[in-house]
C-alpha cells in the first residue's frame, strides 16, 4: 500500500495543505509543536476513522471551523483508491472513491496502517485498556466483522450497565431484562473473545522469531490472551458461551450490588513473557522495548499474510527512543517493502543510507515543504 497524496482542510493547525509523498521513506523534520505528529495522525485517521491520540473528534477540527476534511489518494495491490474523512459536530463520515459508507466499519480496512509512537512502549507496561485498544485497532483493520461485533457488544454492555445501576439504586428490579441483555451480551462476547485469542496466537507466530533476532537468539517471546473469566476452550465458541453463562449466573447478585458488568471482553488482557517470565513485572526496560518493537513489526507481517498487501508504517518520534541496534533492526526490516513515515526533530540520529533513499520534508507552523 502506498499513499501518494494527502490533503488537509481545517485539520488541527493545518488550514489547507497538500503533500505529495515518496513511495519508500518520508521523513518530517521540525521542532516540537509544529505539526509533524498531526500529519501522521491524519494518515492514521483517514485509514482507521479514529485518532490514536484522542477520542474527541472536535479536537482535530481547526479552531472555530465547522468541519475538517482529510483526503488521500492511495494505491493498493488491487488498484487506486481515494479516501475521505469528514469530521464535524454532527459526527464523522467516511467516503471511498466519493461514495459515503453507511457504516464506518465498512470504511475501515480499505487502507491499513501500523503506528509506532513512544506511547506504544506502554503496550507492555501500561494498563490492560492499552492492550485491549491495541487488539481492537489492529484486528479491526483486517476483520470488519470483528469490528461490527465489538461495536454491538459495546452498545449492549452500555444498556446492561445502565440497568444494573438502576437496580443497584432500587429504581428497578427487572431481572428478566437483565437475563435478556446477558444472553445478547454473551453472543457478542464469545465472538470477540474467540477472534482476539486467534489474533494473539497468529501475532505470536510472527513476533517470536523477530524478538529472537533482535535479542540475538537469547530470548523467547510468548504472547497469551487472558480472558477475565476462566474459559475451558477459547477456540470453541459454544464452550466460551457456556462458561460465560455460568459466570454471569453465579455473579448476577454481585453485579446488581456493584451496579456494573464485572467481566467480559471489556475486562480482558494480554500478557507478554520472555523466557517464561512476565515482561511487565520482571522485564528490563530493554526487554520491554524489544517486546513492543517485535509486536509492532509482527503486525506488518500479519497484515501482509492476511490481505496480501503491506500496510503503511507510521513512526512518530520513535527512533530517538530506540538505541542504535534496535533502530537499525527496525529500519532494515521495513526497507524496500513498506512505505514509511517518520517524524523527528533532527536527522542526525538516522542511518545515512536510509536518509539517502528518503524524501525529506520540513514542518514549520503548519506548513510542509519538501527539501531537495
Amino acid at each position: 500500500m502506498i499513499i501518494h497524496t494527502l490533503e488537509l482542510s481545517s485539520y488541527r493547525n493545518y488550514s489547507k495543505t497538500a503533500v505529495v509523498f515518496g513511495e519508500k521513506i518520508n521523513v518530517f523534520v521540525g521542532e516540537n509543536a509544529q505539526g509533524k505528529t498531526n500529519l501522521l495522525e491524519a494518515i492514521y485517521v483517514v485509514s482507521l476513522a479514529k485518532s490514536h491520540r484522542t477520542q474527541k473528534d472536535k479536537e482535530m477540527i481547526g479552531f472555530e471551523e465547522p468541519f475538517a476534511r482529510i483526503h488521500a489518494k492511495a494505491e493498493k495491490r488491487t488498484g487506486e483508491v481515494e479516501l475521505d474523512i469528514i469530521l464535524s459536530a454532527k459526527g464523522k463520515k467516511g467516503k471511498i472513491n466519493g461514495l459515503e459508507q453507511r457504516r464506518l466499519s465498512d470504511y475501515v480496512g480499505t487502507l491499513n496502517v501500523v503506528m509506532f509512537a513512544p506511547e506504544d512502549l506502554d503496550l507492555v507496561k501500561g494498563s490492560p485498556q492499552v492492550r485491549r485498544r491495541f487488539i481492537d485497532m489492529e484486528l479491526g483493520q483486517i476483520s470488519p466483522v470483528y469490528l461490527n461485533n465489538l461495536s454491538l457488544y459495546g452498545k449492549i454492555l452500555k444498556q446492561r450497565n445502565v440497568l444494573l445501576k438502576n437496580m443497584q439504586q432500587k429504581r428497578s428490579q427487572n431481572y428478566a431484562m437483565v437475563d435478556v441483555l446477558t444472553e445478547q451480551l454473551i453472543d457478542k462476547a464469545a465472538f470477540v473473545m474467540k477472534k482476539r485469542a486467534e489474533f494473539i496466537s497468529r501475532l505470536e507466530e510472527w513476533a517470536t522469531p523477530i524478538h529472537q533476532s533482535i535479542s540475538r537468539g537469547k530470548e523467547v517471546l510468548t504472547l497469551s490472551y487472558i480472558p477475565s473469566i476462566e474459559v475451558s476452550d477459547i477456540e470453541n465458541m459454544s464452550k466460551i458461551k457456556e462458561d460465560l453463562f455460568k459466570a454471569y449466573e453465579m455473579k448476577r447478585e454481585t453485579e446488581v450490588r456493584r451496579g456494573t458488568t464485572l467481566f467480559g471482553p471489556h475486562r480482558d488482557d494480554v500478557s507478554f513473557s520472555v523466557n517464561g517470565l512476565d515482561v511487565q513485572s520482571y522485564g528490563s526496560q530493554g526487554q520491554q522495548r524489544t517486546t513492543a518493537l517485535s509486536v509492532k513489526l509482527a503486525e506488518i507481517d500479519l497484515i501482509y499474510a492476511e490481505i496480501g498487501d503491506y500496510p503503511i508504517l507510521l513512526l512518530d518520534d520513535v527512533l530517538s527512543e530506540l538505541d542504535n541496534y534496535r533502530q537499525s533492526h527496525l529500519l532494515e526490516a521495513i526497507q524496500a517493502r513498506v512505505q514509511t513515515f517518520v517524524t523527528t526533530t533532527s536527522t542526525s540520529g538516522i542511518d545515512e543510507g536510509v536518509l539517502a533513499e528518503a524524501c525529506l520534508f520540513s514542518v514549520d507552523q503548519g506548513t510542509v515543504k519538501r527539501l531537495e
